[in-house]
């Protein structure tokens, strides 16, 4: 039995993805629970809006803003997951096993998924600027990254290669 030196990179990974997935469920449950908290309180809601002097349609944006992110973190959270599991085979010494390219995958998938969230999140959250006349919005963005769409695309593309390392550990094994 050999013992492996403890990788602080690994260490340290852990951590930040145990926090991540803490906050993203955190955030997650919390505009799950607004969605409907604001319905329930809605009179009060809109007895705030006109008191502000804003539109009463700014009751649906926040909605559906909420209601997305709370889609999103969920999303966060489950990427965070697939990661902390990956990390969890390296650490163990055996990370081409075909679970981790099935985890790459679904990391692709639901990074684009994230991606694609953002673009309704960033269109309601300027018309909620609009109508709201926040002069304090610097920058809410059009919802699309280029970084995000290269990180789906590498993701696709680990997967491909882990998939093929383990195919080709397996025939290496098979031959000894």
């Amino acid at each position: 039995m050999s013992l492996r030196k403890a990788d602080p990179l690994l260490a340290i990974a852990r951590i930040v993805l145990i926090v991540m997935q803490a906050l993203a469920a955190l955030g997650a449950i919390a505009c799950a629970i607004a969605v409907p908290a604001i319905f329930i309180f809605r009179s009060q809601v809109e007895t705030e809006l006109r008191s502000e002097g804003i539109p009463l349609d700014a009751f649906t944006a926040l909605a559906s803003l909420l209601a997305l992110a709370a889609i999103a973190a969920a999303l966060v959270f489950l990427v965070a997951r697939l990661l902390w599991r990956m990390v969890g085979t390296v650490r163990d010494g055996d990370p081409f096993v075909p679970e981790n390219a099935t985890r790459l995958s679904r990391m692709a998938w639901i990074t684009l998924a994230i991606q694609l969230i953002g673009i309704p999140m960033a269109a309601v959250a300027v018309w909620l600027n609009e109508i709201t006349e926040d002069a304090h919005a610097e920058n809410v963005g059009d919802g699309i990254s280029v970084s995000a769409i290269l990180l789906v695309l590498i993701l696709f593309i680990l997967a491909r290669v882990f998939r093929k390392g383990t195919e080709m550990r397996e025939e290496l094994e098979g031959t000894v």
